[in-house]
């Protein structure tokens, strides 16, 4: 049963990236969330048959904290509806962590977690190339999967950059290399098509990331990806619309003028609320009629989002969360800690002018952090094995340990 677990979180890790392009409706929803209940379901089973369960880490801890303070929010929400549809969704969320930690025991086992996220987010570029391809409007400027928020997708793109370019070098067999080396174009021709700014500046950050994995494993592959480099930006130049790139044209602008597309006056109508119930916040997924904005409106900030659900308590136990998943980033060792590095500092920056919290993908990467930096604790050698950090050939020390690859 646990075996089934296990492929199960696979199915779930990829089918994450593109879970609002197959939806059923309720009372099913989509295909993450079914995957989702599916491995609890199993998992459940296992550990009773089991009879033990796995000692929670300190992160598990934290996020069980968030949401039980999220609960609590309950006895004094301004939106009680919200706050229980929120809480619904939370439940879903802050279990990956949970999952990832109970069924994954083996670096090969998280080397199959990184594939299988890194299948569904080409799943997703491939859906978002598919859409500007069928797109039959000529003035249209941003293209995304159906039913996705096209800066999410951006995000969930950027954050298999620096897991592609892990499992380039990770990889034995030439189907996870080949995964992995035609992700990079095909993912940046993704990013660009949803015109999403963030998602641009998050692209920035997690291909430089990628760069310095790929130079420091395999110089020969990086000097050809820098020689191919001319023909595939021209490539790219005159598949994506000229509206595209000149909305991305307006970075500097944005930026200078201190506009964001109106999310300083959204800040400022959440601070406003913040104020208000500093310490204990309005109740979970009660920003917008906190703040008094439209219903269609969100945070676009994951902490002021947090400041006003949650008040002072919940953004403490999410600083708690962060600091603790940086610590088992930088616990790691070599192309391991990069990648995983890369990824939570492309987060982090999406943060910042997106509510990353309400997403799967978010707490999936987090669970896998922390696991990878339970693995290194149990057994450095075997996950030195799956995940080389330096060339061929080169002596290579690690955390005290010495090995000959």
């Amino acid at each position: 049963m646990r075996r089934l677990a296990r492929a199960l979180l696979l199915l779930a890790a990829f089918t994450i990236p593109w879970e609002y392009s197959l939806d059923f409706g309720p009372p099913l929803g989509n295909i993450a969330r079914l995957a989702i209940i599916a491995v609890f379901l199993a998992m459940i089973t296992a550990i009773l048959q089991a009879g033990t369960m796995r000692k929670p880490g300190p992160l598990q801890i934290l996020v069980l904290l968030l949401f039980l303070w999220f609960c609590c929010g309950c006895f004094w929400t301004i939106d009680r509806a919200e706050t229980l549809h929120h809480l619904r969704g939370y439940i879903q969320e802050f279990i990956l962590v949970w999952l990832v930690w109970e069924l994954v025991d083996s670096p090969e086992n998280l080397l199959d977690l990184l594939r299988a996220y890194l299948a569904g987010a080409f799943v997703l570029a491939a859906v978002t190339v598919g859409s500007f391809l069928l797109s039959s409007s000529a003035d249209q400027v941003r293209f995304f999967a159906e039913n996705q928020d096209p800066n999410d997708v951006a995000r969930f793109l950027d954050l298999a950059f620096p897991l592609a370019a892990l499992l380039f070098g990770s990889e034995s067999r030439w189907p996870g290399k080949l995964l992995a080396a035609t992700y990079v174009p095909f993912g940046i021709l993704a990013v660009l098509l949803t015109a999403s700014r963030s998602g641009f500046l998050e692209a920035l950050i997690a291909l430089t990331g990628s760069a310095v994995l790929i130079l420091h494993n395999h110089r020969r592959a990086f000097t050809l990806g820098f020689y191919a480099l001319p023909a595939v930006l021209a490539a790219i130049w005159f598949a994506v619309p000229r509206q595209t790139l000149e909305r991305l044209a307006t970075i500097p602008g944005e930026l200078t003028q201190r506009d964001l597309n109106q999310r300083w006056e959204i800040w400022a109508a959440g601070w406003q609320a913040f104020v208000h119930a500093p310490l204990l916040g309005s109740g979970a997924g009660s920003f917008v009629a906190a703040a008094g904005l439209a219903p269609i409106d969100t945070a676009h900030n994951t902490a002021l989002a947090l400041l006003v659900e949650g008040g002072i308590v919940a953004i403490l136990i999410a600083t708690a969360i962060v600091i603790t998943t940086a610590s088992c980033a930088l616990a790691l060792a070599g192309t391991l800690r990069l990648a995983t590095g890369t990824a939570l500092l492309t987060l982090l920056v999406g943060s910042i002018v997106a509510t990353v919290h309400e997403n799967r993908a978010t707490w999936l990467l987090l669970g896998i952090v922390a696991l990878a930096a339970r693995l290194h604790a149990e057994s450095p050698k075997a996950l030195l094995h799956i995940f080389p950090t330096s060339l061929p050939g080169r002596a290579t020390t690690v955390a005290g340990l010495v090995t000959q690859e």
